[in-house]
């Protein structure tokens, strides 16, 4: 415990800036599966959504650590019904915490106030390692952070599983984002249980039939047995939405504005579908 108290008292930030350096740099010195223009241009119109969340999350992470703590010394939800060792506890946590961001992830899709600010994540339409920034900083703090705290009140979650899950959550999200060459076994092996990237790119599709699915961060298997699992062939793979497919609507300003105009989506014929 003391190994993983140390792990997760390392700054978030520094383990952030240490994988887009990787997954980054990987982009540029191998052979990618797509290809893509402005790279540098793309990294910092995406990375300044990671600043304004950095500075707004100095006051919400503690508002939320502040919560889950009251909630667990109330002893409040369903793991103090029930005795466990610490390691168990911790890992159906982990597993907890991703069950919720499921169903969450899923209502942002399906409840259009919620989608509107979702859709900034969905917009690129050059997915890459810096795609993991290009989230609306309102959806994070007040949809996927109050989901935290809505998992604290159910299941008796801590502040210490809750930081290993994110902890494992952001090797996910770079993992699954990044414009890169993965083996193929992998969606046949550890894609049964475990997310991996041809699933998550399924996921940012341009096509809404197949947005709406895969919307599980760690656990595919969540997908699978809701009932949203899908496949599509990599290589007809277009990211992004159609309504947001010009240049001028793939700027910061514009993107962090978004949400409160309104944009018609733009169908997709019905055909290889699957």
């Amino acid at each position: 415990m003391d190994f993983l108290n140390k792990l997760l008292g390392i700054d978030p930030n520094y383990i952030i800036i240490g994988l887009i350096a990787l997954f980054f740099s990987l982009e540029q010195l191998t052979k990618t599966r797509f290809s893509f223009k402005d790279r540098m241009k793309h990294l910092f119109q995406n990375g300044l959504f990671q600043i304004v969340l950095v500075g707004l999350n100095f006051f919400f992470v503690s508002f939320q650590v502040f919560l889950i703590d009251w909630l667990n010394g109330q002893q409040i939800g369903l793991l103090y019904l029930i005795s466990l060792p610490l390691w168990a506890k911790i890992l159906i946590s982990v597993v907890l915490y991703d069950l919720t961001a499921y169903w969450i992830h899923r209502g942002t899709h399906k409840i259009p106030l919620l989608w509107r600010f979702h859709r900034v994540h969905h917009s690129d339409t050059s997915m890459d390692s810096s795609t993991v920034f290009r989230f609306h900083p309102m959806e994070l703090i007040l949809v996927f952070g109050l989901g935290n705290i809505v998992t604290a009140f159910l299941f008796g979650t801590d502040v210490l599983s809750m930081a290993l899950y994110y902890f494992i959550l952001y090797i996910f999200f770079f993992f699954e984002h990044a414009n890169l060459n993965y083996p193929n076994w992998l969606n046949f092996t550890l894609g049964l249980i475990f997310v991996m990237p041809d699933q998550h790119r399924v996921h940012h599709q341009q096509d809404q039939f197949y947005t709406d699915s895969n919307y599980a961060d760690i656990f595919i298997i969540w997908d699978r047995v809701f009932g949203t699992y899908k496949t599509m062939n990599a290589n007809k793979m277009k990211y992004g939405l159609a309504e947001f497919d010009s240049d001028n609507k793939q700027k910061f300003f514009y993107l962090l504005k978004s949400p409160f105009i309104h944009t018609q989506p733009i169908k997709h014929e019905q055909k290889d579908r699957k």
